[in-house]
């Protein structure tokens, strides 16, 4: 099993600590990408343009400026650093002992600065979106894909991906048609006066509640696409759950959830 998250948009910084160690990071063969991104962050960050160029208003200017020193700033566990919507409800950094370890085992955030983490992965707080085109590296998606795919490739192969990311980061790798990889994408849907409708803000919610109790449950973790809709049916949060097989390796989770006024 491999879970696939989104960084949160919202990060906490580290209150101390010793600054990030590129070399400590999940895939280290990342070295050198990871290296380039940061570079031109720093560059365009302490550009007179730098919000218009990263895509956020003055409230960010903060985090922005940030940027320019995160060689410097205090590094914490991802885990932390994320708290987002979907974090909050994946509660990464209270796991039991044994979640702790599948979670190092099975969960990787995808990444627009650092290419993939894992929640004990120390890393700074940052501002940067997988939508952004980034100085001389352009649009990050395209530059992160061929980086990506050797990697992820060979971590899924002969297993199932439970995909939790948003559209943007999706970009950024999706398995090949031909791969042996049993490609779960998750989506969230309420009912009202029986009429299934999409939500947004609650998947966020609705994949880090799969999340915590994917990494939580004491039977052995789901290696096809049919055991994780097994898994997830036993989740209290799911009114329902259905799996719906698409094209080629890739499978659709539809979870029900409440409604916000249940």
């Amino acid at each position: 099993m491999l879970i696939l998250l989104p960084p949160s948009e919202g990060k906490t910084p580290a209150p101390s600590g010793a600054p990030v160690d590129l070399d400590s990071l999940v895939a280290p063969q990342l070295w050198a990408p990871r290296s380039e991104v940061l570079h031109q962050l720093r560059r365009v960050s302490a550009q007179p343009d730098a919000l218009s160029a990263l895509g956020v208003g003055p409230s960010l200017a903060g985090d922005v400026a940030r940027n320019i020193t995160l060689a410097d700033e205090p590094a914490g566990p991802a885990a932390q650093v994320y708290t987002g919507v979907l974090y909050t409800a994946a509660h990464l950094n209270s796991l039991p002992a044994h979640a702790r370890v599948r979670a190092h085992d099975s969960v990787l955030t995808l990444s627009a600065l650092w290419g993939l983490v894992r929640p004990d992965d120390r890393i700074p707080a940052y501002r940067l979106s997988m939508a952004t085109k980034l100085g001389s590296l352009g649009a990050l998606a395209a530059y992160w894909r061929p980086h990506l795919a050797p990697i992820l490739e060979e971590r899924c192969a002969g297993d199932v991906m439970i995909d939790a990311r948003s559209a943007a980061y999706a970009n950024a790798w999706k398995p090949p048609q031909s791969a042996s990889t049993q490609w779960v994408t998750v989506k969230a849907f309420t009912e009202i006066n029986g009429v299934r409708k999409a939500v947004s803000h609650n998947a966020k919610h609705a994949r880090g509640v799969l999340t915590h109790h994917l990494l939580t449950r004491t039977e052995a973790a789901p290696t096809t696409a049919d055991e994780v809709a097994q898994a997830a049916s036993t989740c209290d949060h799911f009114l329902d759950v259905t799996l719906r097989q698409g094209p080629g390796v890739s499978w659709t989770l539809e979870l029900l959830v409440p409604s916000p006024t249940q």
